[in-house]
């Protein structure tokens, strides 16, 4: 029985690491996801004090930031989602041991759709940071490629 209980926690070890790297990615997405946040703040304010064409582009930007608000919480939603079904697969691992029941494709399944939305999170953070570069473009103006420096 002892040996195979080591065996299972051998066998939980490989999703227990792909949680700490979700934990990683959790802590990166909670930091963008704040920063997001205080810009917008500080563009609600700006809303009310603009007019005409400085009003219009705080309004754009206001809507690049709902986009990026978007698409990290997406993210954020499947990642927590993922890590709740990798703990699953743990549990059924160890369940499958000590009830000497047959789950090995409960716990393949579990594992596979934790992979599966991991991967669609990391697709949304992808996009998010598109949309982030977007926004930060420098103006051509600002460049002055005409001139030397």
């Amino acid at each position: 029985m002892q040996a195979m209980i080591a065996q299972t926690i051998q066998l939980a070890l490989a999703p227990v690491f792909v949680l700490v790297a979700m934990g990683n990615l959790l802590n990166l997405l909670t930091s963008r996801l704040s920063r997001v946040v205080d810009r917008a703040r500080a563009l609600q304010e700006r809303h009310v004090a603009t007019e005409g064409p400085d009003h219009d582009e705080v309004v754009a930007e206001i809507r690049m930031i709902d986009r990026r608000i978007n698409l990290i919480t997406r993210a954020i939603r499947l990642m927590v989602i993922s890590g709740l079904m990798i703990g699953t697969t743990v549990a059924v691992l160890f369940l499958e041991e000590l009830a000497n029941l047959r789950l090995q494709r409960l716990a393949a399944t579990t594992f596979l759709g934790a992979i599966a939305l991991l991967m669609w999170a990391l697709v949304l953070f992808l996009r998010e940071t598109q949309v982030a570069a977007e926004q930060l473009r420098i103006p051509r103006t600002f460049l002055e490629l005409e001139r030397e420096v």
